[in-house]
């Protein structure tokens, strides 16, 4: 069987959230129990570096704050190593947290890696999604094939941030 044959599990609201520790930049460990009590944004994205994931990246840094006195953390995952995300972090002067998944185990745990369309292909890899965690660890909301730009601005008005 080849990654292909494989349907990404699909999360929806009420699911409990897959629990996970990745190195982030630092390579320090990042574990989701330890946002319990807060509401967490998890956010899953192909690459650093590139066009789309900065925008998005930039984008949530730039919303970083309201979203922190809304109760909410940002944590963004890819394939990247720490040390590409530490590069990113720098060269784009983000200040929300991203993770590595290079196995991509909590990639597809979360339904965020599998076959999709890229330019009218159907190829296999990361697919963005967003997924909003409440305190308990449940989902509260998850979206699948969601755009690089002007996906946080809907995510803000979605929770009532806007």
């Amino acid at each position: 069987m080849t990654e292909t044959d494989v349907a990404p599990v699909r999360l929806s609201a009420g699911d409990t959230a897959p629990e996970f520790t990745l190195p982030d930049a630092d390579s320090n460990a990042v574990a989701l129990t330890s946002f319990r009590g807060r509401r967490v944004i998890v956010y899953c994205y192909p690459a650093a570096l590139t066009p789309g994931c900065t925008t998005q990246a930039v984008d949530f840094t730039a919303a970083a704050g309201d979203l922190a006195e809304a109760g909410l953390d940002i944590i963004g995952i890819s394939p990247d190593t720490p040390d590409k995300l530490s590069r990113f972090r720098e060269q784009e002067s983000l200040s929300i947290t991203l993770v590595s998944d290079p196995e991509k185990e909590v990639l597809r745990a979360y339904g965020a890696y599998g076959p999709k369309k890229l330019y009218g292909k159907e190829v296999v890899g990361v697919i963005r999604s967003t997924f909003v965690i409440d305190a308990e660890g449940r989902i509260e909301t998850a979206a699948y094939n969601v755009k690089a730009t002007g996906h946080v601005a809907k995510l803000r008005r979605d929770l009532g941030l806007a």
